[in-house]
């Protein structure tokens, strides 16, 4: 099997590499596992780098999230042929995953692109629409960095619920794309980021999703209506949230974060299967699509990270690691 490792944290071009190594014999309750395809998201790209919240013992297998289809069993529960997430955080830029069965989620058969990206990103921006705020139809969302993977998915889930979403992006090259996707409202960002946004909407939003800190976080604040919430989730200019006092004690706004690995150690069975559910059969009715850019191979690990942080893709950049 090959696989792709990184003995230290660092510029990830130059960091991993690609291994090979003999296949492991199967204990009681596992399952061989070929992996079909592995996206690479920026989170997975900034924790070789070693900058992200959880760092593992190196060296390390890169790789958070996949699909692949079951080879061999050693135990029941899961069949030969089966379609499978693979398990979050399992080190999925691989040729193969050997896996305790019950730490699989079976799959239909449907879209391989799509149902690999399922893990992270589409059950982040579930939980944003969900787990903070009860929204109801025609209610008000503004979001940050809204032309990203998990902004897009955003936008189709809060479409489908009739929730109106406000999009805002750091360049005039995004509104197009992001107003294609669905938004009601796109407004690139700035210091008077609040009063364009109740000229463009009509009214003052009921949830805040920010991705990218700094001063953008205060621009979002002041958007919101009395009361409202504000949940940060990710920090893409490097830099400490900024939100002037007045927002948050006149205004009482509610500042939240959120990390899907905690959703992960704190949510039952019950409630992933729950969300993973949702989010398949919205795959499998259209309502749930994320653009493809490339896919790469194993051996192009180099070129294919490269490619993911250079900036203006066109969609998002799989591993294939056995081939299209």
């Amino acid at each position: 099997m090959k696989q792709i490792v990184y003995h230290q944290f660092g510029d990830p071009a130059r960091v991993l590499e690609v291994l090979e190594k003999d296949a492991v014999t199967l204990k009681a309750g596992q399952a061989r596992v070929e992996v079909l395809r592995a996206p690479i998201n920026p989170s997975d790209v900034i924790q070789v780098a070693g900058q992200y919240g959880v760092m593992p013992d190196l060296p390390a297998v890169a790789g958070n999230e996949g699909l692949g289809r079951v080879t061999e069993v050693n135990g029941d529960g899961i069949a030969v042929g089966q379609l499978v997430l693979l398990p979050a955080g399992a080190g999925t830029w691989v040729s193969e995953v050997v896996a305790d069965i019950h730490t699989l989620a079976a799959m239909p058969e449907g879209d391989l692109d799509q149902l690999a990206m399922l893990t992270v990103n589409p059950a982040t921006a579930h939980l944003l629409l969900t787990d903070f705020v009860d929204l109801k139809e025609g209610d008000w969302v503004i979001q940050s960095a809204a032309n990203s993977a998990v902004g897009n998915y955003v936008v189709q889930l809060a479409k489908a619920k009739g929730i109106k979403t406000a999009c805002v992006v750091r360049r005039d090259s995004a509104v197009a794309e992001m107003e294609e996707v669905g938004a009601d409202a796109v407004l690139v960002d700035g210091p008077d980021l609040a009063k364009r946004v109740r000229q463009a909407a009509g009214a003052k939003m009921k949830l805040a999703l920010d991705a990218v800190a700094g001063e953008t976080f205060g621009h979002l604040a002041e958007t919101l209506e009395q009361g409202g919430t504000l949940v940060n989730y990710g920090a893409m200019s490097m830099q400490p949230i900024s939100m002037p006092a007045l927002n948050l004690i006149f205004n009482d706004i509610r500042v939240r974060g959120f990390w899907l690995v905690h959703w992960f150690s704190n949510a039952s069975k019950e409630e992933r299967m729950q969300v993973y559910g949702s989010l398949t059969q919205a795959v499998a009715n259209g309502t749930l699509h994320a653009p493809i850019d490339r896919h790469f191979s194993l051996d192009e690990i180099a070129e294919a990270v490269t490619y993911t942080m250079a900036g203006e893709r066109k969609g998002k950049v799989l591993l294939a690691p056995n081939g299209m």
